[in-house]
């Protein structure tokens, strides 16, 4: 977490009070996602209850902006509600389905035509098919969310374009992505978003370009204002075929679900980096593997202008309920969140006994539920507001605050690493590399095993981490991998990097998360070392930021590099980002970091070396 420029206070407290934000309840229960891959066709008719969701998105189980619905996931109704189904509602009118969805205990099911009247087809009715058609594998989709399927980031079939010509402009895009609307990557336009644009370029449409070649529409993406156009072929000329010129439809064949090698290109003109190219396999283990995907629990560190502050009244630490509720859950890995000015109120004394009472219960607590912690020291290289290495807090301090809680923990069995300081920034001496360096040596000096996980300069960014923390490793004994080094960086989706998400409408490339990890990855690929992502999160308002954490913690994974959501645990009220929240209401983030925290283990140890 970073400083808000304006209070300095850390995004640890901006993200639990400012985002704090009492949103609607959103009804859905479940958390997975799941593809549904039918090969049965029924010809008799079954009937479903209608799921009784009311909230901003549904009425009586009804969508409120797309036509759609919501029933149970029973394995009768996933093997009767597919793609090209048609279903017959309580008023008598049949609707074919477009596309299915299984969430968790539901399904989400879309229809073609206009929006449903909930209160005439909604729950308590029912819904029954009367048609079965050919078999279909529908794309997978994020945890239903306020934008429903018309901003879904993955291609969906689309109606038959018209045979008539039609003609759209280009937008006029250029930076490190565009060149005059013109995607540089690979085969794709981006046009404005109209009706007229959306009913002419549809999957397996044939357009004709500036330079008189025809190519066939592969993918069609819908973002914001703009549509983005992927052909089928090789990349395309901008010069010859981008803006000011146009482009037309010459034919439309139906559409088709096309399978398309590259992702969308992002929608706005502002510059992003390359897609990754496939990761390097994974570490194989003897299948035992390691857990790759946890929580962080940050109510230890809430107050922080309180410090040291009075604990159960301004910050807390989560209780057995939480370890129990995320490892049920199935996150093995917490990283346990803690201020040095608490855990040792005046600088070389002994630790506050009182705090580290409440850090080893925490590790109490995780052992019996099978949870590993990382130790979290959230401090932004700082101590009661004093960089380190200044007058006021010396480095030797620092690494024998270290070594004392090393003599401490280092022996509890749920202790995993130690992180030895969050998001430093504005480190003004450029000592940290130096500093990080001797807390490790410190420690070693007391458990030669548990991982040290040395964050990044510059709030550790992954995305900006070539240009700040290649220092890291000029000593020898950074890159010695007997030292069991981690090098942590924390990566968010929104505009700013921050992880505020303070733009509702913003949209979120499926492939963001990847390329911002990505310059760090290739660091670590390169110099042969060990990688953790200690936070990255996302706001519960935004269907594309599901896909795209998706699409990183995949990425993630197969480079056998940990990740640590932010944030669970108490205190965190209705927080957009939160796991755990007051009310109770459906989490879509809980969908992607189920499935990989649940997927087989393959990693025998921290990668991606």
């Amino acid at each position: 977490m970073s400083i808000n420029v304006f209070t300095g206070a850390p995004k640890a407290l901006v993200r639990s009070i400012a985002l704090a934000a009492v949103f609607g309840t959103f009804a859905m229960s479940g958390h997975a996602v799941a593809d549904i891959s039918i090969t049965a066709s029924s010809a008799t008719a079954f009937t479903s209850s209608i799921n009784k969701f009311n909230s901003t998105d549904f009425l009586n189980g009804v969508w409120r902006k797309s036509a759609g619905l919501s029933v149970p996931a029973s394995s009768a109704a996933i093997a009767a509600f597919k793609p090209g189904v048609q279903i017959k509602f309580a008023d008598g009118q049949v609707r074919k389905i477009t596309r299915v969805y299984v969430v968790g205990k539901n399904i989400s099911i879309y229809v073609d035509g206009g929006l449903l009247d909930g209160a005439k087809v909604g729950a308590p009715r029912t819904v029954s098919t009367v048609v079965s058609s050919n078999t279909a594998k529908p794309a997978p989709a994020p945890a239903p969310a306020p934008a429903p399927a018309p901003t879904a980031p993955a291609p969906t079939p689309a109606p038959t374009a018209p045979s008539s010509s039609y003609t759209a402009s280009m937008n006029s895009f250029t930076n490190s992505d565009w060149e005059n609307g013109i995607y540089r990557k690979s085969a794709g336009f981006s046009i404005p978003d109209n009706a007229a644009n959306k009913s002419a370029f549809v999957v397996g449409a044939s357009v004709k370009l500036a330079d008189g070649q025809v190519r066939q529409v592969a993918a069609v993406y819908d973002v914001g204002a703009h549509l983005s156009v992927m052909l089928k072929g090789s990349a395309l000329s901008a010069s010859a075929v981008g803006y000011p010129k146009t482009i037309s439809v010459v034919s439309g064949t139906g559409a088709t679900t096309p399978s398309v090698s590259k992702p969308a290109p992002a929608p706005a003109p502002t510059p992003a980096p390359t897609p990754a190219p496939a990761p390097t396999p994974p570490v194989v283990s003897d299948g035992s593997g390691i857990d790759l995907v946890g929580v962080n629990f940050g109510s230890g560190v809430f107050d922080p202008g309180t410090v040291p502050g009075v604990y159960n009244k301004g910050y807390t630490y989560a209780d057995e309920s939480y370890y129990k509720r995320h490892s049920e859950l199935g996150f093995k890995l917490v990283r346990l969140g803690f201020l040095w000015e608490r855990i040792q109120p005046k600088l070389g004394t002994d630790l506050n006994a009182a705090e580290l009472g409440r850090i080893k219960l925490s590790l109490d607590h995780a052992q019996k539920h099978g949870i590993k912690v990382i130790l979290d020291m959230h401090n932004y290289y700082r101590y009661y507001g004093k960089v380190i290495n200044s007058p006021e807090v010396p480095r030797a301090q620092f690494a024998e605050t270290w070594r004392k809680i090393a003599v401490e923990l280092s022996r509890h069995p749920a202790l995993y690493g130690y992180g030895l300081m969050n998001e430093p920034y504005n480190t003004g001496n450029n000592m940290w590399p130096q500093t990080a360096q001797a807390a490790g040596q410190a420690i070693r000096k007391i458990d030669p095993t548990n991982w040290i996980m040395i964050a990044g300069d510059r709030y550790s960014s992954a995305f900006h981490w070539q240009k700040y923390n290649t220092q890291l490793i000029n000593d020898p004994w950074m890159r010695d991998p007997k030292n069991n080094l981690v090098y942590e960086a924390h990566q968010y989706l929104d505009f700013d990097y921050s992880g505020t998400y303070t733009k509702r409408a913003e949209t979120f490339h499926p492939m963001l998360g990847v390329e911002r990890v990505k310059p760090w990855v290739e660091w670590l690929k390169k110099n042969k070392l060990r990688g953790y992502i200690g936070e990255h999160g996302i706001p519960d308002f935004s269907p594309s930021a599901v896909v795209a954490t998706d699409n990183l913690l995949a990425y993630l994974n197969e480079n056998c590099i940990p990740s640590t959501y932010w944030a669970a645990g108490p205190r965190w009220g209705e927080n957009i980002m939160s796991l755990d929240v007051r009310s109770g209401k459906h989490r879509p983030q809980l969908a992607p970091l189920q499935k990989h925290a649940k997927a087989k283990k393959t990693c025998s140890t921290i990668g991606p070396l």
